[in-house]
């Protein structure tokens, strides 16, 4: 028995070694590789809400690049911070940064426009977001601003659109807005020119919806830059012969993040999606 057990004893070592190189080839069992791929209103990234319609998209990723149109926009005093997905543009006191729209853009009959913004409370005037200039007008052919009077606890925002030049016009206004201040919040403003609805969406939902049947086909004229970080008259120079600079105005002085700009009227569904994957760094 033993001379039986000794000769075998070379054959049970070889087989022993090959387990264990064997093992050894095999990685641990990680569940997250077999989980099903994320998936938001049918989409799995960002990238994939509406791309035939996007018509400009800045990551702000250490750069001041359209990446639709691979071209750049020109800094005036900003700088970078972590944002939403990579890096975000942070902007000060008279920073800002602007860009040369093409007629993808100066021409939409119909728009979405979507971002983060993570700024403090405007004790110092009213703070654009991101602006379409007139070049002749008081007001831009799109607003977006937290108008005087924002608290802590109670943002006031406005979203002003302009046709055919300076009329008819169209406000939204949303007072009353908690949990804004100091915190990554997303905005997105609509308009569907067939049906003449406005909406404004935070966080993926519908806060403010209008309808204005007067307003008639969408027509941007005397189309400037678009301006992210303050409204049109605070640029230096003024980006509008019609006015320069007001006591009452000021700086976003926080972030823009993952602005988009789609010529079409995202679907509440897309809108949706576009905030919890953007949020998911997707």
């Amino acid at each position: 028995m033993k001379n039986i057990i000794n000769k075998m004893m070379p054959v049970l070592t070889v087989v022993l070694i090959i387990s264990i190189c064997c093992t050894s080839c095999y990685k641990k069992f990680d569940p997250a590789t077999y989980a099903p791929a994320l998936s938001i209103g049918g989409y799995t990234s960002s990238a994939e809400i509406a791309p035939s319609s996007l018509v400009g998209y800045w990551a702000f990723d250490d750069n001041f690049l359209d990446s639709v149109t691979n071209t750049a926009g020109t800094n005036a005093g900003t700088t970078f911070q972590n944002g939403v997905k990579g890096k975000a543009l942070l902007t000060g006191d008279k920073g800002y940064v602007l860009f040369n729209p093409g007629t993808a853009i100066t021409s939409m009959k119909s728009f979405t426009i979507a971002y983060w913004v993570n700024a403090p409370v405007n004790g110092s005037g009213i703070a654009g977001t991101v602006n379409l200039a007139n070049n002749s007008n008081f007001w831009g052919n799109i607003d977006m601003f937290f108008e005087n009077g924002s608290t802590a606890d109670a943002a006031k925002f406005r979203v002003h659109i302009v046709n055919n030049g300076s009329s008819p016009e169209h406000w939204l206004a949303k007072d009353g807005i908690p949990g804004i201040f100091g915190n990554w919040v997303h905005f997105a403003v609509s308009f569907d020119g067939d049906t003449h609805t406005f909406k404004f969406y935070i966080n993926g939902s519908v806060v403010a919806t209008e309808v204005d049947n007067g307003f008639g086909t969408l027509n941007f004229t005397n189309s400037g830059q678009l301006v992210f970080g303050t409204v049109q008259f605070m640029t230096e120079p003024s980006l509008t012969s019609s006015h320069g600079a007001e006591p009452w105005a000021s700086y976003l002085k926080g972030g823009l993040d993952e602005v988009r700009i789609y010529n079409t009227a995202l679907i509440d569904a897309d809108v949706n999606a576009l905030v919890k994957l953007e949020g998911r760094g997707k």
